[in-house]
């Protein structure tokens, strides 16, 4: 019965600490990190902000690309925009779609130690649910690096592409830099590029609407 009882309290304290969390999450989105954001109009350009409902992305027309961000990527004269996202690798291979989701991968990613990956993806043209998001040159070349900044590559410099046949054509992952986990994720990683872009973002998010909602 004692035990009973403890793994009762116990329980309960997981699931309020599970729901604080949400709910710190919730508020700190909320609050706006670089709210008073001038662009200059000499040299505005526009890239986009996606989510697929969870996972952000962020897409760049391949002619904004810095050299350093384009080295070694797979891009061919067709392809006019990529996008880039950030995660867990253990669970960007095994969870393709939201059909194959298992707790174990979900567990892995927030607690466990796993390696992280860039998701690449070309696209054609533009699409309609893409949301906008100006810059101007100076607020690029931080959004290039910070990109370029996340990739781990070898010894000789280069990319470390991850082999993988779950994803479409036009889908490559990459190594990257940094553990998943509560505090960093997708989505937080995504914001972090744009605060450090000097864009309008949320002091931190764990969800995607944090951000989506800065420019919808």
């Amino acid at each position: 019965m004692l035990l009973i009882k403890k793994i009762c309290k116990y329980t309960a304290y997981l699931v309020l600490g599970v729901l604080l969390y949400l709910l710190l999450s919730i508020v700190v989105s909320l609050f706006i990190a670089n709210s008073d954001v001038k662009i200059d109009p000499l040299t505005q350009k526009t890239f986009y902000l996606d989510t697929n409902g969870v996972h952000l992305s962020i897409i760049i027309p391949v002619d904004l690309l810095s050299e350093e961000v384009k080295k070694g990527l797979p891009l061919q004269q067709h392809h006019k925009f990529m996008s880039f996202g950030w995660g867990d690798e253990n669970f960007y291979l095994n969870t393709p779609t939201w059909n194959e989701f298992q707790f174990k991968y979900a567990f892995g990613a927030f607690f466990l130690n796993n390696p992280t990956a860039i998701h690449t993806k070309t696209y054609y043209r533009e699409r309609k649910d893409w949301v906008a998001v100006a810059l101007d040159a100076e607020k690029l070349a931080k959004l290039n690096q910070y990109i370029t900044n996340t990739f781990v590559l070898d010894s000789l410099g280069k990319k470390i592409e991850i082999p993988q046949q779950i994803y479409g054509k036009g889908n490559h992952f990459y190594k990257a830099k940094g553990s998943y986990s509560p505090a960093k994720t997708c989505n937080t990683w995504a914001n972090n590029a744009f605060k450090e872009s000097d864009l309008k973002a949320c002091y931190w998010t764990l969800f995607d609407f944090g951000l989506m909602r800065k420019y919808e």
